[in-house]
């Protein structure tokens, strides 16, 4: 099992936003998520990556054998998590190129390599390495970028907060070919957030739930569970769920 959460309770400011989940991904799976918005699945993986804001009042989470539950982002990044976020930020002054190098684990004074400039090179970032950060870059482009930082890291566990939204139809095959090759070749695991369900045209995954307010299993098939959300609904996937047994 690499990811394990049991019990999860989670608050903003006092607010609680998150109750009693439970879940797992195992190795080399990819995982994925449905659910109407606010109904806290964005705030479920920022929590699993420990963003400081989401206070965990109880439950815990597993991380490749070790509880991550009160360590800090930086710590679970170098156990292997990577989040993408939702709506990448613009970060003024940062140029694309330095923190490429960052994620490769290169110092600032080394050249990116022949297989790191390959990877820019198939998600045709290559005119953007000396630009800011998603500075004017449009929706695909900063999900491209994005995904790019994170196939550099070489995650364990990628998390993805809908990685097929705002993105136009050539940067999402791209994304969500890379994607599934660097799943295919470095047996990672994928827990992959999304609405519309577009990325799994090329991302291929076995495991699905709906998230409202706990986790709903409608079926064990994602292109199920949309063809279900498609014509009846949400509240339908509510009426006729089967909650994820334990194991």
């Amino acid at each position: 099992m690499l990811l394990e959460v049991e019990g999860l309770t989670v608050e903003v400011e006092g607010k609680r936003i998150i109750e009693g989940v439970d879940m797992h991904v195992e190795r080399g799976e990819a995982y994925v998520m449905f659910g109407p918005n606010g109904s806290g699945k964005t705030s479920l993986v920022n929590t699993i990556m420990g963003l400081p804001e989401y206070d965990v009042t109880s439950g815990k989470i597993i991380f490749d054998g070790v509880d991550v539950t009160g360590k800090t982002i930086d710590e679970r990044a170098k156990l292997g998590m990577r989040l993408a976020f939702q709506l990448p930020p613009e970060i003024v002054g940062v140029k694309l190129r330095d923190v490429l190098k960052i994620c490769a684990g290169l110092k600032q004074n080394d050249e990116l390599q022949k297989e790191h400039l390959g990877l820019v090179e198939k998600l045709r970032l290559t005119d953007f390495l000396d630009r800011d950060i998603n500075l004017g870059f449009s929706g695909g482009e900063r999900k491209r970028a994005e995904a790019l930082q994170m196939l550099l890291m070489r995650p364990k566990l990628l998390l993805l907060d809908e990685p097929d939204s705002g993105v136009d139809a050539e940067s999402l095959k791209l994304i969500g070919m890379m994607i599934q090759e660097y799943l295919e070749e470095s047996g990672s695991s994928a827990l992959i957030i999304t609405h519309q369900g577009a990325i799994l045209d090329y991302i291929k995954a076995a495991k699905s739930c709906v998230f409202m307010e706990k986790i709903i299993y409608c079926h064990s098939s994602p292109k199920e569970i949309i063809q279900s959300i498609q014509e009846r609904g949400y509240e339908y996937c509510r009426e006729c769920h089967e909650r994820i047994p334990d194991e």
